[in-house]
């Protein structure tokens, strides 16, 4: 039962994760595009709460999933798949860290010039679709775990 509770959160986990961050990309993403540089940069330093908000609900889950299913599966076939499923998820959180807080930090504080924003949003953006990718990756490689 602890098996199958833990590969249910990873692969729920991971999927919503990516789910969150589509949704940031594509509607957040859009809308800040078509924002002129200063806008942008006022609308992040009012609203960046929000979006960083969500983030813990769907990633805190997947941790804990990935965790367990990894830790009750060591011992068998669907080791290889909970590693590389959990290397996903570390992935997107070392683009995080590395990249994107520093680079919301930088748009809330308003210290991205004018002319260097739409490259940054872009790179952003860019940065962004690599994490959903990996995301769901990680979330089919769970369900291939369980499938095998």
């Amino acid at each position: 039962m602890a098996r199958l509770l833990f590969n249910i959160v990873a692969i729920a986990g991971s999927a919503a994760f990516a789910g969150v961050m589509l949704a940031i990309g594509i509607i957040l993403g859009a809308y800040w595009k078509s924002l002129a540089p200063q806008a942008f940069l006022d609308w992040f330093a009012q609203n960046n709460h929000f979006v960083a908000q969500a983030i813990p609900f769907v990633v805190v889950p997947a941790l804990i999933g990935l965790a367990g299913s990894l830790y009750i599966g060591w011992n068998d076939g669907g080791r290889t798949l909970w590693l590389a499923a959990s290397a996903c998820i570390i992935a997107v959180l070392i683009v995080t860290f590395a990249y994107h807080l520093p680079s919301n930090a930088q748009f809330a504080a308003k210290t991205v010039p004018l002319n260097q924003v739409p490259g940054k949003l872009d790179t952003w953006l860019w940065l962004h679709g690599l994490r959903i990718g990996l995301a769901f990756i990680a979330s089919i490689l769970g369900i291939v775990a369980i499938a095998r």
